[in-house]
């Protein structure tokens, strides 16, 4: 027993995600599917933070020395 009403709960979510449908930005899109050289500046910000640099730069140099001990 209880099964129904967590089966009707799961149900309703499903048909929510199933007819849901978001604004769409069409010109971001566009601008994505055209490799437009204008870049996301979260985007950019992520993929070149120097701090992402020192980070793997500091744990490099530590693989380098288990790699000569071995």
């Amino acid at each position: 027993m209880g099964r129904g009403r967590q089966k009707a709960k799961q149900t309703k979510v499903a048909r929510e995600l199933k007819y849901y449908s978001p604004d769409t930005n069409y010109h971001a899109l566009e601008q994505e599917l055209s490799g437009a050289s204008h870049t996301d500046v979260a985007t950019q910000s992520r993929w070149e933070s120097s701090e992402d640099e020192e980070y793997d730069n500091r744990y490099s140099d530590w693989a380098e020395q288990d790699d000569n001990k071995r």
